[in-house]
């Protein structure tokens, strides 16, 4: 069982930094955007190769409104989805073994 426990919190540690990491390149990627970014910046381009493919889903439910919202609603599911549900069932499930 410590094996089985050992395991399910190291996944929900590095689950967890992973995604930290992610929601601190989606807020880069949202303040670039404000600024009128080089697309051919290396780093610009590797913000948008990191993050489309999660924005251009969420952007796909997403009425038009003038306003990108998909960063706030990716943000959101990372905090309350991610964070507050899935790992902290994992750690609550791996701590009651």
């Amino acid at each position: 069982m410590y094996i089985l426990r050992n395991f399910l919190l190291a996944f929900a540690n590095v689950t967890n930094a992973i995604a930290s990491i992610y929601a601190y390149i989606l807020i880069a990627r949202a303040l670039i955007s404000w600024f009128s970014p080089d697309p051919y910046n290396n780093l610009y381009q590797l913000l948008i190769k990191v993050t489309e493919p999660v924005l251009g889903r969420i952007r796909n439910f997403l009425p038009n409104m003038g306003m990108d919202l998909s960063p706030i609603i990716a943000l959101l599911a990372i905090q309350y989805i991610v964070k507050g549900f899935i790992l902290r069932t994992i750690f609550d499930f791996a701590n009651h073994l």
